[in-house]
């Protein structure tokens, strides 16, 4: 069985965001257990407003054929992938849990740690 795959978002830019999801759904695709854990800026990845799809950069990935953030983030969901934010990123952030997108669980770092057991972690 392929090792589950836990990444961590720190950070809150597209380019980071975005990459954080092509692995993310690349891994599941794959058969991988996957878990995106986001925390502080990276938090704003989950927001339900979808501030990153507003950035310059996603309509430069849709006129060259590149999947964006919102076809990740509906790829991840229909994937499976387990989508958390982290509790104390929110609040250093000031963003309030009622901004997630739907199903995005509300957890601390030890939930994650949990998730990944012995598999791997990549941070961005």
């Amino acid at each position: 069985m392929a090792r589950s795959l836990g990444i961590l978002l720190l950070s809150g830019g597209h380019e980071r965001a975005h990459y954080a999801l092509v692995l993310a759904a690349g891994a599941a695709a794959l058969g991988r257990e996957v878990t995106l854990f986001a925390t502080n800026a990276g938090c704003r990845l989950f927001l339900a407003d979808l501030p990153l799809i507003a950035d310059p950069r996603e309509a430069l990935l849709a006129g060259r054929g590149v999947a964006g953030i919102a076809t990740l983030l509906a790829a991840a969901e229909e994937l499976g992938l387990r989508r958390i934010v982290c509790e104390a990123g929110l609040r250093a952030e000031g963003i309030a849990p009622e901004a997630l997108l739907p199903g995005v669980e509300v957890a601390g770092v030890a939930t994650f740690l949990a998730a990944v057991g012995e598999g791997q972690v990549a941070t961005l």
